[in-house]
């Protein structure tokens, strides 16, 4: 009866308020931090530090306060920011299985579903990652090495270059299918003319998914995703980008199911049809057709994108440093001349373009955050302790320019790369690829196209700004870093 005459006296506001408390009270309880978890800021009740930026510049400036291992909170999950080279060096080198695993990104799991080569994780992960792995090893080695097909693609792009006769150009979507085409020829069998409408496409939906993948109304998804997909927003962009992209790349597998020849395997996707028939009792290891879609979805995106932004970047900052450019050109010449194309042989060589491209790759910090990782196993890192489950994410950026490592950091110097007698010096903390076993997939692939591609340009043309129009060292802060759009002038020498 008293409990009755209580309850009768609270009215409909007082009734909000009580719940409200309750879920409020359940919210402190249910992410109450973990013993000797790693520090972080304050996070706002229900969804956490949503408002507190993701960004690497972000990051940095929390690991001034909470030092180079703290915690941020997405809703009810935990993540964990690693950042400076000793800390990431351990986190993914010294302890090689602690963060093997891939979380859940309920942004990116709505279209890969835990497949493909990038999101799969345990035994499917091994057995794709493996595959792919040894497919672009023999495709590299075999007798249509990828050497030949990059410089073949080299001659390309230069003669698209040439066709601008010395007018302003943007180059993104031209050198975007040029580096595409390398590991389209590797997955599909063949290269697509710079004119073709459908690869275009398709890299101007990823460039466009990329992009809305960094922002803050886009995350919003692995908030709250069950709201989320339900409301309008960029993240319905980048899903629908996604879907268009799959439906390409089906057409393109079937096409190869209408004419594989089991004894004449012409690429990626024809030995992955004869895999599948070797794994029919082994389901678990996923060779279908679904997992292949999102395999060639990965091989795509990583052999374009990284190289092709890094070649952006590239010659941003020819134009901004052109002094450099031409001591680029002047070892060039002296090394190779005018009279035949680079190879990788030549590498060796020149040792100053290769340090330019290095410190291209350095200070233009293509994947400053790199990919979501996830502890396998309970450990302690940084004296800190971290459960298994929890997601962590590696502040590549922070590696890159670490001041404990780097010269200057904040300057494009390609002396970072040079001993004293101007040799080529290999730097540990060079590690715009990541480490571990979760290393980019495409990093041998890159490193060749990148030195061929950027060589090649070099000996043909010299870069130019268009007057009054210096392409900007700032970049476009997305899923990637990448260069704001320019013009140039590409001069023949």
């Amino acid at each position: 009866m008293i409990f009755q005459a209580l309850f009768a006296q609270i009215d409909f506001t007082s009734w909000l308020l009580l719940v409200f408390l309750l879920l409020l009270l359940m919210d402190v309880v249910k992410n109450w931090r973990p013993r000797n978890f790693p520090p972080g800021p304050w996070a706002v009740p229900f969804l956490g530090n949503v408002f507190t930026g993701v960004d690497f510049k972000s990051i940095n400036k929390l690991t001034k306060e909470y030092g180079p291992v703290l915690s941020l909170r997405k809703g009810s999950e935990r993540f964990v920011f690693i950042s400076g080279y000793k800390m990431v060096k351990e986190a993914l080198v010294n302890q090689l299985d602690s963060f093997i695993d891939r979380p859940i990104v309920p942004l990116f799991d709505v279209i890969y579903k835990g497949l493909g080569i990038t999101m799969s994780n345990g035994y499917l992960w091994k057995k794709q990652r493996k595959f792919a792995n040894c497919h672009l090893r023999y495709f590299g080695e075999g007798h249509k090495s990828l050497e030949k097909y990059i410089e073949v693609e080299c001659s390309f792009l230069c003669e698209a270059f040439k066709e601008e006769q010395g007018r302003p150009f943007n180059p993104h979507y031209m050198m975007k299918m040029a580096v595409s085409n390398i590991i389209c020829s590797v997955v599909f069998g063949h290269r697509f003319e710079y004119s073709d409408p459908s690869l275009r496409k398709v890299l101007e939906l990823d460039n466009e998914a990329i992009v809305l993948s960094g922002s803050l109304r886009t995350q919003l998804y692995d908030v709250i995703p069950g709201l989320m997909k339900y409301l309008p927003g960029p993240h319905q962009t980048v899903h629908a980008n996604y879907r268009e992209i799959l439906s390409f790349l089906m057409k393109e597998i079937e096409k190869h199911q209408e004419e594989w020849n089991p004894d004449d395997p012409r690429d990626y996707i024809d030995v992955y049809l004869a895999e599948m028939k070797k794994h029919k009792e082994d389901p678990l290891a996923g060779f279908n057709i679904e997992t292949l879609q999102f395999c060639t979805l990965d091989l795509i995106e990583a052999g374009t994108e990284s190289a092709a932004n890094t070649l952006r970047w590239a010659l941003v900052y020819m134009m901004n440093f052109p002094e450099i450019q031409e001591k680029v050109q002047a070892e060039i010449d002296r090394v190779i001349g005018q009279s035949r194309q680079p190879t990788i042989a030549d590498r060796p060589n020149l040792p100053y373009t290769e340090a330019v491209v290095h410190e291209s790759q350095r200070i233009g910090n293509i994947a400053p955050m790199g990919f979501p990782k996830m502890a396998s196993k309970d450990t302690t890192l940084g004296g800190y302790f971290i459960p298994k489950g929890t997601a962590i994410t590696t502040n590549l950026a922070s590696v890159l320019f670490d001041k404990n490592e780097w010269e200057t950091p904040d300057v494009f110097n390609p002396g970072h790369f040079l001993d004293s007698e101007g040799k080529f010096l290999r730097k540990e903390a060079f590690l715009p690829f990541s480490a571990g076993k979760r290393v980019c997939i495409g990093e041998n692939l890159a490193k060749m196209e990148l030195f061929l591609f950027f060589t090649t340009l070099l000996q043909h043309f010299t870069f130019v700004p268009v007057p009054g129009e210096m392409p900007s060292l700032e970049g476009v802060m997305g899923f990637t870093y990448s260069p704001q759009e320019f013009r140039m002038l590409a001069v023949p020498r």
